[in-house]
């Protein structure tokens, strides 16, 4: 029979062998780390971010010192200098039309005629009240004639009266001192005496009180008389009116009456032109409104030749972002000229002088002037960027800081960008 060798348990614990830890160095890591954060930030600024721009759809200008000319290019218009309305100061049917749009007349010709039977009969009517009250005003005067004569000859007898009875006093006096005449018989001569002397005082305050009664009455209706007058005189004028004449020397324009027309009061139906005054009128920008002063000089061209002008009247009211401003030709407009006509006008703001410039364009309307966007050295992108501009032309921006220069900025619409921070701009 075969043994079996016994089975022991063998242990390992002659085989393990304790290895001692590795501890990595503090420093190591830091770099490590350093590493890493380099390596992120060089990879996410090697990838584009930005809006993406077709090049060839922005333009760009070059920030660069130069000469500021402070002027300003605007659009004027010729038109007459001297130029009154015709407005309808009556109504009515155009009964007669004398001229036609275009037409030269003189001050005082003929225009049109209306019709309005009313006012003739307004007229009537006044005038009728104007007769009737003149013939109470004959009568009235004639009533205080003959009462001023009745009161004259009253107190001519009134004062003669008082003559006689003083006089008969003064005898009674002298016989009564010599025992003729009792004195109850002077006293009652007395008492007549002052009986005639009281009617006469009481006659001329009563004549004195109702002849000044009748005076002011009289000047009531002298006045209501002179109203009345007025009335008929302004009736007459508004017939009168119906006949409507050229106020000056000039040309009839947008006059298009027609015979048969009914004209209310008020309505525009022409106006005449002085053919030989002129005036400019332009529009301007209303970022030069406190710049623009009365008898500043501009210069336009007219028939290849520079003409001077200067501002005589400027109008505040802005409307669409722009104020109007009125120009006339020194020394004389120029023959040739004609209403309707348009030209450049350069007008002088200032004298020229050195500035920091970059070229003008839709941006700064846009913007206000109060950033850009401003290219990298690479060309390829562009970052916005606070701006500060000064004064503007039609063709400069005065910089005063936010760029330098050498700088190249885009100066074409921001209309696509939104509110984009950056731009990428791609061939």
């Amino acid at each position: 029979m075969t043994r079996r060798p016994s089975l022991v348990a063998v242990s390992g614990a002659d085989m393990d062998v304790i290895v001692p830890r590795k501890r990595r160095s503090l420093p190591v890591i830091a770099v490590a780390v350093v590493a890493v954060g380099v390596g992120v930030i060089l990879f996410l600024n090697a990838i584009p971010s930005g809006l993406r721009v077709p090049a060839k759809d922005v333009r760009v200008a070059t920030v660069q010192p130069g000469v500021f000319k402070d002027d300003i290019i605007v659009r004027a218009n010729i038109e007459p200098a001297v130029s009154v309305i015709l407005d309808a100061v009556e109504s009515g049917r155009v009964e007669e039309v004398a001229t036609k749009d275009g037409s030269m007349v003189k001050a005082g010709d003929l225009l049109f005629r209306l019709s309005n039977p009313q006012r003739r009969l307004d007229l009537l009517a006044r005038q009728s009240d104007l007769a009737q009250q003149f013939s109470n005003f004959i009568s009235m005067q004639v009533q205080y004639e003959t009462a001023k004569s009745d009161y004259r000859r009253r107190l001519t007898d009134l004062r003669n009266a008082l003559t006689r009875a003083q006089k008969q006093y003064d005898r009674m006096v002298q016989l009564s001192a010599q025992g003729y005449i009792p004195r109850t018989t002077l006293a009652d001569a007395d008492d007549d005496l002052e009986q005639d002397k009281s009617k006469l005082r009481e006659e001329e305050k009563s004549q004195s009180e109702e002849l000044r009664t009748k005076h002011g009455a009289l000047i009531q209706m002298q006045e209501a008389i002179s109203g009345i007058r007025s009335g008929v005189d302004v009736v007459a004028a508004s017939i009168e009116a119906l006949a409507v004449r050229s106020p000056i020397d000039g040309r009839v324009t947008n006059f298009a009456l027609q015979v048969g027309a009914l004209v209310k009061q008020g309505d525009r139906v022409g106006r005449v032109d002085d053919p030989l005054q002129f005036k400019l009128v332009a529009q301007v920008d209303e970022f030069y409104l406190d710049r623009v002063q009365l008898g500043q000089h501009a210069v336009v061209i007219f028939e290849g030749q520079p003409r001077g002008v200067a501002v005589t009247r400027i109008n505040p009211q802005v409307k669409d972002g722009r104020f109007s401003v009125e120009l006339v030709f020194q020394g004389g407009a120029p023959p040739g000229l004609h209403a309707g006509q348009s030209m450049d006008c350069r007008l002088t703001l200032g004298q020229p002088l050195p500035a920091l410039l970059v070229e003008n364009g839709a941006f700064v309307n846009e913007t206000g002037g109060s950033w850009a966007f401003v290219l990298g050295p690479n060309g390829r992108t562009a970052q916005r960027r606070a701006l500060r501009i000064g004064r503007r032309n039609s063709e400069q921006l005065e910089i005063l800081g936010g760029v330098r220069a050498g700088e190249r900025v885009i100066v074409s619409s921001y209309s696509a960008f939104g509110k984009s921070e950056r731009l990428i701009l791609e061939n």
